[in-house]
């Protein structure tokens, strides 16, 4: 039975764990963006109208639902620069769950069902992430946008959420 205190963990869960998941994820697009040489680096949290933005980051009206970050050019542009660029966000994300769960272990963190959200949807994240696979928008996974950046058929070097731009906004 779906109770009050359900409820409050899934509002936990959706409002809160996701976008944190979800903005661990771009930052690591970004760095690793970032460390080749990135210019004009813009992240996006939410969908929707603008509700602030500070430097490189906006949060939008629906905060809890998508995200993605852009870049207009690499210092450093070449495959092996791209494919860390696109795995940046899963290796945040899988460096994050093996920190949580260190942390736990070493009883800095308790065990909770916010951790346990965290955990779960940073795998979801990486895995649909890493899945080879077109969006139904026609974007690519991050998964995707690798292989075929490998098979030279990506032809803008952009994935569903880490997008090269040409610097127009």
């Amino acid at each position: 039975m779906f109770g009050y205190d359900d409820f409050m963990k899934f509002i936990q869960a959706f409002f809160v764990v996701f976008p944190v998941v979800t903005l661990i994820h771009l930052l690591g697009h970004i760095l690793f963006a970032a460390i080749f040489g990135a210019k004009g680096i813009r992240v996006v949290i939410g969908s929707g109208k603008l509700l602030f933005s500070l430097k490189f980051l906006e949060v939008r009206r629906f905060y809890f639902w998508y995200g993605g970050c852009e870049y207009a050019s690499l210092k450093y542009n070449n495959k092996l620069t791209k494919s860390l660029i696109f795995l940046g966000g899963s290796i945040f994300n899988v460096a994050s769950i093996f920190i949580v769960n260190y942390l736990i272990r070493i009883d800095i963190l308790e065990v909770s069902m916010l951790w346990y959200q965290f955990v779960y949807f940073s795998f979801y994240y990486v895995f649909f992430a890493l899945l080879p696979m077109d969006m139904a928008d026609g974007t690519l996974s991050d998964g995707k946008a690798m292989y075929k950046l490998w098979r030279n058929k990506n032809k803008d070097d952009s994935s569903s959420d880490c997008q090269l731009v040409d610097g127009k906004r």
